[in-house]
């Protein structure tokens, strides 16, 4: 070891003995002077040390064993110079493995002895309660070697005889069967809340529906009364109005009507003026000269009537005479026709055939002239024929014929005497 000034880190101690000093000098993280030969120094470490302290297979106070971890921090004290003197003496001149075995044996001892005190569902369940009571043991212990214990945590609990897993089994069923009874119980009750609320929102509901049915029924009754009152002032006024244009249609009619009397009255008066000066006119016009001419007339009239008188007297000799002469003259002829005719029937009668033929003779050229009359008045005539017939005037006589020749079919038809059959018999 060298001499002189010495140095050290803040994780170690400096211990100066021998000459000058009564008991050690500590000079934790600095530096110190040292005289060779008659003083000697040595390094004690500071640093913390993580200690795993394992007990196994330890019989708890119900006499079930278990297996505990558990963590510790501990280190030396530099900063107390007691606690630091006291871990010179105990430890000074050995490694840092060697306290740390020590340290490790101590914890591992205090463990064992307070899991021995205590029931595994205490140390299961309240692992707080555990540590505390093994850093307070350990550290009371440790404390006279000059070490602090910094921390101390339970790592792990384990249990080769299933003890541990049947807590948690029946923990898990009672806390399962606490969840189940809490489901049913928050179930019940959410179920309730929910009748409470449905039955609050139904009366709710039930009421504003009776408070709607109210307000809507007032409504309607105020609306029935409103519309009666609408009603019967609208039917008012369609009186009042309809009254109105009653009285002035009637008005407007009675002022038509006394426009059409003063305009008839005009028109009377208009008419009675024109009347009198056509009176007027047709006296002056017509009648003065009627007079003239009347008496003229008359005059005229009484000489013609003389004339006449004179006239029909001397008519009446001449018809008188000339009535005699024709009546004479008319039963003479008369006379003469009856013997003419009572000859003709009896010559008839005697010749019937004869006769028709000559009746039928006499009356053809009458006929043929009357079928002919048309053709007088046709200023064109075109005529269509085939190869072999006539065209012409020839053909335009045949035709005529044609039609004479079926005379005495129509007569036939028409009076049921057959003209040809009579002349072939005679």
């Amino acid at each position: 070891m060298s001499y002189g000034f010495v140095t050290c880190g803040p994780n170690e101690a400096l211990v100066v003995s021998g000459c000058c000093y009564s008991k050690p000098l500590l000079v934790p993280g600095g530096r110190v002077f040292v005289w060779p030969l008659v003083q000697q120094v040595q390094k004690i470490s500071l640093n913390t040390m993580t200690l795993q302290v394992e007990s196994p297979t330890v019989y708890t106070s119900q006499g079930v064993p278990i297996s505990v971890t558990g963590i510790a921090q501990v280190k030396i004290q530099g900063q107390n110079e007691e606690m630091l003197s006291t871990a010179c003496e105990q430890f000074l001149g050995k490694t840092e493995e060697e306290i740390h075995n020590i340290a490790l044996v101590t914890l591992e001892g205090h463990q064992r002895a307070i899991m021995g005190s205590m029931t595994v569902e205490e140390i299961y369940k309240d692992r707080k309660k555990f540590s505390k009571e093994v850093f307070e043991v350990a550290s009371s212990d440790l404390v006279n070697m000059g070490i602090t214990v910094v921390s101390y945590t339970l790592k792990d609990i384990r249990d080769e005889e299933g003890y541990l897993k049947a807590l948690g089994m029946a923990r898990t069923a009672e806390v399962k069967r606490d969840a189940r009874i809490g489901e049913a119980e928050a179930r019940r009750d959410a179920q309730i809340r929910e009748a409470i609320a449905e039955e609050q929102r139904m009366a709710a509901r039930f009421l504003n529906d009776t408070e709607i049915a109210k307000a809507q029924r007032d409504f309607e009754l105020k609306k029935a009364a409103y519309d009666v009152e609408v009603q019967t002032k609208k039917a008012e006024a369609e009186m009042a109005f309809e009254l109105q244009a009653a009285k002035t249609k009637q008005r407007i009619m009675e002022e038509q009507m006394q426009v059409k009397v003063v305009e008839r009255g005009q028109e009377i008066a208009v008419q009675e003026q024109e009347m009198l000066r056509r009176e007027r006119e047709l006296d002056a016009t017509v009648k003065r000269p009627a007079d003239a001419e009347k008496y003229r007339l008359e005059k005229m009239a009484e000489a013609n009537k003389l004339r006449l008188m004179m006239e029909a007297e001397a008519e009446a000799e001449a018809i008188k005479i000339r009535g005699e002469a024709e009546a004479f003259a008319i039963e003479a002829k008369a006379k003469a026709e009856a013997e003419q005719m009572a000859k003709k029937a009896a010559a008839w009668n005697e010749y019937k055939s004869a006769a028709m033929i000559d009746m039928m003779l006499d009356t053809l050229p009458k006929v043929a002239a009357e079928v002919a009359a048309p053709l007088s008045q046709t200023k064109k005539i075109t005529m269509v024929s085939n190869a072999n017939e006539t065209v012409g005037v020839e053909k335009l006589t045949m035709e005529i014929f044609n039609i004479i020749s079926r005379l005495p079919i129509l007569v036939k038809d028409i009076t049921t005497v057959d003209i040809t059959k009579s002349i072939h018999a005679a």
